[in-house]
């Protein structure tokens, strides 16, 4: 990991791939803390470029655009997981890019993803390889009855993923699942799903948020209640688990892992369902039940500044608006103790994230 000219000083400029709504909180952050941001983005309409001194609208593949946009930063950073990887490889070349390539390249693939976890000692939920409807045939036999295809790359809030049955056609499963290879995971009974924000800098420092207990509707993050119903102990194993893979990782920012709580007689036991190289919705509560928001904390993380504390101040709940939810943003922004975030989005479409409302329940003795 490159730590020469850390810790960055104020106004010096952070490169932030990815216009959407993680990169505006990021470029937040950053201005509070005074430094400046520069957005790398083809889309026109990235709500990023709102908040930040300066922009590129350029493909993820314009190797030209790439190192004028690495020659005008002093680190780069990225708020989405499917940066390609000539482009990370391109700039890593040029400047520091934290979180490093490798943990990008995992995180997008979920063979990889599993295979890593499965090499520290993480338990995760069974699965298979598959890349034909043979192979789901055989794996749906050693794995079944339910399970979720899944497609090795490009799925995220559901997309890319299938739910197959024992007795279902599995050529049809694959035709659903759209292009492949694939990985066939086991739906176990959980009794909960929960988070850890966890952050890490290049000294090998780690810090973690306490867990949120997620509830997802239509397989889109609904809502994180903190502290939630989560025994001690289980919290305790949850940021040991998400500790452990920043330190594999050699890792240096924010990531988001995501677990399930599996009952196992008087104890819970964890499996780690994926990870997250990046600031995750799962960790938005953090904007106003923390002194310090995991968006600050990448910040510092990646400028080499200390990452203080995350500590809670207040038990919490954040909602998300999704699609028209949004509309009722004026509503509930006169809700007592409710604080309401808005991301810049002009278009109100089902199924988008427009953005959240976090409302403070109590005060943290």
């Amino acid at each position: 990991m490159i730590t020469k000219g850390l810790p960055l000083p104020p106004l010096s400029t952070i490169g932030i791939l990815g216009g959407g709504q993680l990169g505006r909180m990021l470029a937040i952050a950053a201005a509070e803390m005074g430094m400046r941001c520069h957005i790398y983005c083809p889309d026109a309409d990235s709500p990023a470029f709102d908040v930040s001194i300066r922009h590129t609208r350029a493909a993820y593949d314009d190797l030209d655009a790439l190192t004028r946009f690495a020659q005008e930063c002093d680190v780069i950073t990225y708020e989405f997981e499917n940066v390609p990887a000539a482009t990370a490889a391109h700039l890593a070349a040029l400047r520091p890019v934290c979180p490093g390539t490798r943990a990008l390249a995992i995180s997008q693939d979920r063979l990889q993803e599993k295979q890593f976890f499965s090499s520290i000692g993480i338990e995760v939920a069974p699965w298979r390889p598959v890349e034909t409807a043979d192979d789901l045939s055989a794996a749906l036999a050693e794995i079944g009855p339910q399970t979720l295809l899944k497609t090795r790359r490009f799925g995220y809030d559901g997309k890319g993923q299938v739910r197959v049955s024992a007795g279902d056609d599995p050529a049809v499963a694959i035709d659903k699942a759209g292009a492949g290879p694939y990985v066939l995971e086991g739906i176990v009974p959980f009794t909960r799903e929960i988070s850890v924000i966890a952050a890490r800098d290049a000294a090998g420092a780690t810090c973690a948020y306490d867990p949120a207990e997620n509830i997802h509707r239509d397989q889109i993050l609904h809502s994180s209640a903190v502290p939630g119903d989560i025994a001690p102990a289980t919290a305790k194993a949850a940021r040991v688990i998400a500790t452990r893979i920043l330190d594999a990782l050699d890792y240096v920012g924010v990531i988001g892992v995501e677990f399930f709580v599996i009952r196992d007689g008087e104890a819970d036991r964890l499996l780690v369902n994926e990870f997250a190289p990046r600031v995750h919705n799962t960790g938005h509560w953090t904007q106003d039940a923390c002194l310090i928001s995991q968006f600050e904390m990448h910040i510092r993380a990646i400028c080499g500044w200390p990452l203080g504390s995350p500590r809670r101040h207040s038990d919490c709940l954040m909602t998300n608006l999704i699609g028209e939810d949004a509309l009722q943003a004026e509503r509930l922004s006169g809700e007592p103790d409710a604080r309401v975030h808005l991301y810049g989005k002009a278009e109100v479409r089902a199924g988008r994230k427009m953005g959240h409302v976090t409302r403070l329940l109590r005060p943290v003795r």
